[in-house]
Parts: structure tokens; sequence; C-alpha cells
């Protein structure tokens, strides 16, 4: 649907929702958020988008391409967006998004947005089948999983199911023993590309993620996230019983045996059993003394 704007101009207005748009083509591309079309499929693992540009940014994570460089390290990035947040945690230490309750300062928008939930309590992800609310849209999906039991690519040698093919590919490499990606140092080979870049930090002390608030560094991004909860004060994991919430899915399942009297840490002397492994390790003293 076209009209004239208050400018003088044609204007394209989405036909669901009512926002209008310049050209046409960012209507249309608009319109794909009610209808959940994705026409560009990604080549290799069949993975689908709904822009052509996304698609394209995502065939990069198989062709390896790194067209961003920094100019200060020389660091690669798939995406523009990636070399700025590089430039702003390692070089300029540049945090220009700042929480108006508190003051804490942010690299990245996304970062001080989930921080301000902390604050107003905010749960604006729900779950579209049982209605469970979450802060974080990662957490929503995760939390889909337990619905969405579909599972349509099986392995042929032992069943096991998955959501997506490049998930399947790579499971297949338990059973075929393939370990393609070899550190350039040491020789030691993974199944996974991750894994080997994550080892070659043992070699190269690189620790590219910091955490914004203390400048502490990290080989990981899972343990720099894990350690910003320090900060915003995220407890992500709830006990289903008793609703007590804790910044690490570990502690939440350790806190669960209080409830199930689980007790999977035995002692391979006296037998006696217990709930945590260091109070295992604690009682194997008295044998060694």
């Amino acid at each position: 649907m076209s009209s004239k704007s208050d400018t003088g101009g044609k204007s394209y207005s989405c036909r669901i929702c009512g926002s209008s748009f310049a050209r046409k083509k960012y209507m249309l591309q608009h319109s794909r958020t009610h209808t959940g079309e994705k026409p560009y499929s990604c080549e290799v693992c069949g993975y689908a988008f709904a822009r052509k540009q996304t698609m394209l940014m995502h065939m990069r994570t198989h062709t390896g391409e790194k067209p961003y460089s920094c100019e200060v390290c020389g660091t690669s990035f798939a995406r523009k967006h990636d070399l700025l947040l590089h430039m702003r945690r390692t070089h300029t230490g540049e945090k220009p998004y700042s929480c108006e309750v508190c003051g804490f300062s942010f690299a990245r928008k996304q970062h001080m947005l989930q921080h301000m939930q902390t604050h107003t309590g905010e749960k604006p992800h729900s779950c579209e089948i049982c209605g469970s609310s979450f802060a974080r849209k990662q957490q929503m999906l995760q939390h889909m999983q337990t619905h969405n039991r579909e599972k349509p690519y099986s392995c042929e040698i032992c069943g096991s199911t998955f959501t997506q093919k490049l998930s399947m590919l790579k499971h297949m490499r338990i059973h075929t023993g393939e370990k393609p990606y070899s550190c350039e140092i040491c020789g030691y080979s993974f199944t996974q590309k991750q894994n080997m870049l994550q080892h070659m930090r043992i070699h190269t002390g690189e620790k590219p993620y910091s955490c914004e608030i203390c400048r502490r560094s990290f080989t990981r991004k899972q343990n720099m996230l894990k350690h910003m909860r320090i900060h915003t004060g995220e407890k992500p994991y709830s006990c289903e019983i008793c609703g007590c919430s804790f910044t690490q899915k570990q502690n939440m399942l350790q806190h669960m045996r209080i409830h199930t009297g689980e007790k999977p840490y035995s002692c391979d002397i006296c037998g006696s059993a217990f709930s945590k492994k260091q109070h295992m390790v604690q009682h194997m003293r008295i044998h060694t003394r």
C-alpha cells in the first residue's frame, strides 16, 4: 500500500501494523516480521533468513571470510559491527551507553538495556505456549526448546535427532572420529573449529573477551558472560521447587539436591554418598591420613 508522505514523497505502509517506509523494499523486508517468510537460504547448511544481507553475513561462518580489519592490531572480523565493538573493548575503552539508574557504562547498547532490567524487573520476552516470561530473548528461546520437540535430522549410526542439520553433522564426528581442525603450534586436533580456536589461546595468551565494568579479560566469551553477572546481579537460573535464583546453572543444580536428596558423589572406600563433589573430596582425607 502506497501513499503521499508529509514531505510530498511516496511512502509505503505495512498492511498489518501500519508502519511506513520510504522505499517499497524496506516495507517488504519489514512485512516478513509478521509473515515469518524467510526466502534466502544458506547453500551449505540450509539455514533460512528473511533478509539477503543477513544470509550473506551468515555464509562467512562457512567460508571464514573476515573483510573488516582493525587498524590498530590487525584482527579481522566477519561483521563491521563486531569490529566496532572490538575497538571499544580493546583499544579505545569507549562506553557510550550509561544506565540512567546507577550510572554503569557499557560498550554495547544491548548490554545496557539488559542491565536496566535488573532495576525494572521487566521480562519482555514471553513463551507463546506456557506464558513464562524472560528478561532476555536468548533465555526464552532456550526455554522454547522444552516445548518444541521437532528434530527432523537424524544420525544414521545411533539415531540421535537434531533440530539443525549442522548440529547433526557435527555430532557425526563422534562416530567417524574426524577431527578436521588442528592446532598449528602443537598439532592437537579438534572436531569443532571453535574448540581449536579456544585451545590456541593457551599458546598465544589471548583473552579477547573483556568485562565492560572492571576490564577483567577472559579466553572464552561464556566465562566473561558468567563473570558479568557479578556486576549486573542477574540470576537466570531458578529452582523449580522453591524459586531461589542463581547466577550459574551448576549452582542451581547443586541446590536442587537439597529438595531431591540426590547424592551423586560416593566414596570409593566406605561408600558414603555426598551431594557435592567438594564434600566427598574432603571426606576422602579421613581415609588417607
